[in-house]
């Protein structure tokens, strides 16, 4: 408001009360401005030099700055820009031996009794002097016998001194150690931390104290050790031990042990199921069973959530998918989430014909495949998400040279003018009404454009229905001059807007990370059988890079979840306990029936038997996760329940 830096001289203010007091509170309530100052001074004139020092883990002066609270940024960015990047501080963690990430106590004690020696010579027992530096008597135990043949041999020698608290303390020492010893008794650095790092090589997590009150040595010069190692990347600080109150210190290599240990445990712990319990689970886990399906608009949204990036038969969703996901289905609920900008459709893996060098369409038969069809593949998709599933679909400009010199300039226009109404584009582009509607069927089946709502696609839909099969003729009204219609006719309603929008692709990191939490979302647990069905999906090597990290930092768990598949397997552990009661439960007779095009129709993929195309509109029934019959709705009601009640699409008999 009128403030001005001057570059030679300090901030020159506007000569108002409120203004100063803003300035005078900014500047030095909420920051030190001139201790800044003196600091930059210091800097330039020499007094104050700057030194670079590697840490494993940010510095706790560090946090505020990491994570940017308060708010470093003093711009108009919106408020999610503002906040940087968080650092993960996992090293530092106090929280890190509770929950999922916890180290197996099992592992820990299998790899403390691996790294201690079994020593069963006089020459096993010297490498293990060589390697500890100081070996108390009381931790020599049935050695004792061993130690008095290599003192006979001169290749040992017991060293006698009092510790921090006046105890005497003896231990047996290798005759080539003695040196070293003596100099870590007299306060030398670099001799305490040989004799604790060799320690460290052969015991598992132990505090800086119980390290000390065991070899005795002093506890400062222990620690001041312990911190060394840790700055060379030696030794790592946690609390690794469940229930440990004090910070432990750890061996890297052992530490990397226990862990391998503790996923192997974790693996183990579950038994694999079979392809009929992943089936029972799915059914609960996407909300089909009985009992499980979700209610009102919420619900429709976190079905789009789970499901969102799948592609599937444009009539499916409405007519099977969320019908029996969500009880009982609103259609208005849907449409009112892609009116307010929560969810968008279209398709995402756009086919495109070449054009002829002309311009027009290499054939009639290649201008047809572009055209849409009731069983066309559409997905819904979260708007906030929408860049990473495009940035997998194509490139849109090589898509667009495969369509109509019609459907070309409908897209400039709308690239031009945004969102518009089909009365706006037929004035823009000076064509005709029907000219523009065959146009943005063509671009919506090549994946160029999509509607602000879900009404132009269910006149589609409705359209394709009466058609039943023959060529949907595009009936035109009568049009004014100016290419507005004259009366209502049955044309798309709702806006229309580019799908593929312009700017930077997502990082290619971020991108993958996305759609990997997508496929744990979608089905709790995956493997790569389950990825048959996704069009949009990264390569399975892209995918077991972000697992394994994953799996490593406790985020998930892998392991042998469904038995009868090849390749590794990761699971969210809400899922985990959801396979193991599904597992432990009874065996359930009542039948499931869901469509062919539903995204559990996984027969021939996960489930023996032929696959069932998802465009046959048939239908399977289930019994306890195994497929029992397929075909037409009707007739396969009929064959299971003659007589009996009807079974609903998507529900349970």
């Amino acid at each position: 408001v009128g403030c001005q830096e001057n570059v030679n001289g300090p901030l020159e203010v506007p000569d108002h009360p409120l203004i100063r007091q803003t300035m005078y509170d900014c500047l030095h309530e909420a920051m030190d401005l001139d201790g800044l100052r003196e600091v930059i001074g210091a800097l330039e004139r020499g007094e104050i030099r700057t030194v670079a020092v590697e840490t494993p883990a940010p510095s706790p002066i560090s946090h505020e700055i990491l994570n940017a609270n308060p708010y470093a940024f003093l711009d108009d960015a919106p408020l999610e820009e503002r906040r940087a990047r968080a650092v993960s501080l996992r090293r530092t963690d106090p929280d890190l031996a509770r929950g999922i990430g916890a180290l197996d106590p099992a592992a820990i004690a299998d790899v403390e009794t691996q790294s201690w020696p079994d020593v069963r010579n006089p020459d096993e027992l010297h490498d293990h002097l060589l390697t500890v530096g100081v070996l108390p008597l009381d931790e020599a135990g049935p050695w004792i016998a061993l130690a008095d043949l290599l003192m006979g041999d001169g290749r040992a020698t017991v060293v006698m001194w009092q510790d921090d608290r006046g105890t005497g303390r003896r231990a047996f020492v290798a005759t080539e150690r003695r040196p070293l010893v003596d100099a870590a008794l007299g306060g030398a650095d670099d001799a305490v931390r040989a004799i604790v790092h060799g320690w460290l090589q052969c015991i598992g997590p132990t505090t800086a104290e119980g390290l000390a009150a065991r070899i005795g040595l002093r506890p400062g010069a222990v620690d001041q050790a312990l911190a060394v190692l840790e700055g060379q990347g030696v030794v790592l600080r946690g609390r690794f031990t469940p229930g440990a109150a004090d910070t432990e210190w750890c061996e890297r290599r052992l530490l990397a042990r226990i862990h391998r240990l503790t996923l192997g445990r974790l693996r183990r712990e579950i038994e694999p199921v079979t392809a009929a319990d992943l089936m029972r689970f799915l059914f609960r886990w996407q909300h089909v069973q009985q009992g499980a399906q979700l209610h009102g608009r919420d619900g429709v949204a976190q079905i789009i959530g789970q499901l969102q990036g799948l592609e599937l038969p444009a009539p499916a969703w409405e007519e099977h998918v969320l019908p029996a996901r969500v009880r009982p289905y609103d259609p208005a609920d849907l449409e009112y989430l892609c009116l307010s900008g929560m969810v968008t459709w279209g398709r995402l893996t756009p086919v495109g014909e070449p054009a002829s060098e002309d311009g027009e369409p290499a054939t009639r038969k290649s201008r047809r495949r572009l055209a849409p069809t009731r069983n066309a593949p559409i997905a819904f998709v979260l708007r906030d998400d929408l860049p990473v599933f495009l940035e997998r679909g194509g490139d849109a400009t090589k898509v667009l040279e495969s369509v109509s010199p019609a459907a070309r300039d409908v897209a400039a226009f709308l690239e031009t003018r945004g969102a518009s109404f089909l009365t706006d584009i037929g004035r823009g582009t000076r064509r005709m009404p029907s000219e523009v509607e065959e146009a943005l069927w063509e671009l919506v089946s090549a994946g160029l454009v999509s509607g602000d709502g879900v009404a132009g696609l269910r006149r589609l839909l409705q359209a394709g229905r009466r058609s039943r099969g023959r060529p949907r003729r595009l009936l035109s009204s009568s049009v004014r001059n100016d290419g507005a219609a004259a009366h209502p006719r049955g044309l798309p309603v709702g806006r229309w807007a580019l799908w593929h929008p312009g700017g930077e692709p997502p990082a290619r990191d971020a991108s993958l990370e996305i759609m990997a939490r997508q496929l744990l979302r979608r089905y709790g647990v995956v493997l790569r059988d389950l990825l048959a069905r996704e069009r949009c999906a990264p390569p399975w090597r892209n995918l077991l890079e972000v697992y394994r990290r994953w799996e490593a930092q406790g985020e998930i768990r892998g392991g042998r979840f469904v038995a009868g598949f090849v390749g590794e397997q990761f699971a969210l552990p809400a899922a985990i306990e959801t396979l193991r009661a599904v597992r432990r439960g009874p065996e359930d007779a009542a039948l499931v029936v869901i469509s062919a095009a539903d995204p559990l129709n996984l027969v021939g993929i996960v489930l023996p038997g032929p696959r069932v195309p998802v465009s046959s509109g048939d239908a399977i029934a289930l019994k306890d996760g195994v497929a029992v019959d397929v075909g037409p709705l009707g007739a396969l009601l009929r064959r299971l329940q003659p007589g009996g009640p009807p079974v609903g699409r998507g529900a349970r008999a």
